[in-house]
């Protein structure tokens, strides 16, 4: 598992940890049932407090991303299939919106920019 920490975002470090770990969840790079560093070990790699790992953590089980067996660890929980595809689809509904800002800024109507998104998904899929 890689997570890389930078003091340069405006983004909180659990954040920044929860964000990468479910971004490995969602891309199967990391697999069911694999363990995770121990909190404290993640803490002292990243060199990072307990308490900011113990957070991530937190939110990626209450998330449903892993999950814990006291004294054991915690490992990562199956992918469910319908709740990766709602989570992209929620991440491109977000980026659709910018993309439809941007439109507006530049002055562009509803087909121009239709037609730039038929551009780039053709483009993209040959």
């Amino acid at each position: 598992m890689k997570i890389i920490i930078s003091n340069a975002k405006n983004q909180p470090i659990y954040e920044q940890i929860y964000e990468q770990i479910k971004e490995q969840v969602l891309t199967g790079t990391l697999k069911e049932d694999q363990a995770l560093p121990s909190i404290r070990t993640l803490a002292k790699d990243l060199k990072i407090s307990v308490i900011t790992t113990k957070r991530a953590y937190d939110d990626l089980e209450r998330d449903g991303f892993i999950y814990t067996i006291p004294s054991k660890g915690s490992y990562i929980k199956g992918a469910n299939l319908d709740f990766i595809k709602e989570e992209y689809l929620r991440l491109m509904e977000e980026s659709l919106r910018q993309a439809k800002d941007q439109a507006k800024f530049a002055g562009l109507d509803k087909d121009q920019a239709l037609e730039a998104f038929k551009f780039i998904w053709e483009e993209e899929n040959d």
